[in-house]
């Protein structure tokens, strides 16, 4: 899991340190919210969640990779979806889920 963070945040304003962080509570959320096993799209959603609310650039090169973007409509439809998704501070929780 940060292995997929760090590359979607190659050359990108990210620190290792904040990285680590947001793994780390990745990883507690889902243990958490899970018992036993984890099924891969909550990760993945997890991750992309937080990689949108510390860089937007980095949260499209993950979610193109995590869903096998096939044409560029699609990575482009992701991009417009952004303009209209408010972000979340990273220091900021959520109230409702």
């Amino acid at each position: 899991m940060l292995g997929g963070m760090i590359k979607a945040c190659e050359k990108r304003p990210v620190s290792i340190e904040v990285l680590e962080k947001s793994a780390e509570e990745i990883v507690q959320e889902l243990e958490t919210e899970f018992r036993r096993e984890i099924p891969s799209n909550v990760i993945g959603a997890k991750v992309m969640d937080k990689l949108h609310q510390l860089d937007e650039v980095a949260y499209v090169r993950y979610a193109s990779v995590y869903r096998h973007f096939q044409d560029i409509g699609e990575f482009l439809e992701e991009i417009q979806s952004l303009e209209r998704r408010p972000k979340r501070s990273v220091s900021q929780p959520e109230l409702f889920k």
